[in-house]
């Protein structure tokens, strides 16, 4: 085994463990949102679970129109997209070798989590005016899903080795977890932002 192959086997190991655990998280966090939507229709004076203040409030949330985006509930996209993960990372600690094609897919699916989800935090933060804490889990998962599928595929690209492409693709796959940490520290303060007024009164 070259060097080469051995260490896209050893990122494959570590990728299939990212998608296994946080496929599965993912997929719970759906699936529960999905069971309190369900509540609420049945029960619109409901109160989920993850309703804790006005603030962390997934019942609110939960009766706008962007948690229907394409006219169904939201979390039927995660019940639907992270069962696909779970089995992929399991498929890879078993020693399979996917082909390129399937590569492409699981990155094309999880460009289109990537946005969703952003367009969601967007309008958390800025429409909405409240956050749902499952909803944020999904989003906490979502991003490294993204991350490190994109790595692996640039990183295994026959692109990979020239320049300019080759010297970015080293420079992420080096500083990955810088890139990741900034990611979410940019969310959290966009959210502390948002929200620093009714915070301040609550620790005050």
């Amino acid at each position: 085994m070259t060097s080469a192959s051995a260490d896209v086997e050893a990122t494959d190991r570590r990728l299939a463990w990212l998608y296994v655990v946080g496929g599965a998280i993912g997929l719970l966090a759906a699936a529960v949102l999905l069971i309190e939507k369900v509540a609420l229709l049945k029960d619109p004076t409901y109160v989920p679970s993850c309703s804790i203040n006005p603030i962390l409030s997934c019942g609110s949330i939960m009766q706008t129109i962007q948690a229907e985006a394409f006219g169904f509930p939201n979390p039927l996209i995660g019940v639907a997209a992270f069962p696909v993960v779970v089995p992929s990372g399991v498929a890879l600690l078993a020693g399979a070798s996917f082909p390129r094609w399937y590569w492409r897919g699981l990155l094309a699916g999880t460009i289109a989590g990537l946005a969703f989800v952003h367009w969601l935090i967007f309008q958390s933060l800025y429409r909405i005016g409240a956050l749902c804490p499952y909803c944020m889990v999904v989003w906490a998962v979502t991003i490294p899903l993204f991350w490190y599928t994109a790595l692996r595929m640039a990183r295994t690209s026959p692109l990979a080795d020239r320049s300019p492409f080759g010297a970015i693709v080293r420079f992420a796959s080096e500083y990955h977890g810088v890139v990741l940490t900034v990611w979410y520290l940019v969310i959290a303060a966009l959210t502390a932002r948002r929200f620093w007024d009714y915070w301040s009164t609550v620790l005050s």
